[in-house]
């Protein structure tokens, strides 16, 4: 898996997902929120597989 998450991507992604579990967590939106594990996990691996049929990289470095 090469990177393909960039600084910035990686840092909204953790946020706004960590915003959708404590919504959720609190009974603000729903079940739903905890959608937002998605985008946390994504941000812990600076990989996300729905840029891979778009060939979009926000990263700078070129992975190995």
């Amino acid at each position: 898996m090469k990177p393909n998450v960039g600084g910035i991507d990686r840092i909204l992604r953790f946020v706004v997902g960590i915003v959708l579990v404590a919504l959720a967590a609190t009974g603000t939106i729903g079940a739903w929120g905890y959608i937002g594990i998605v985008p946390i996990v994504t941000a812990a691996l600076g990989w996300c597989p729905a840029y891979l049929p778009f060939g979009i990289s926000t990263c700078k470095t070129k992975g190995t």
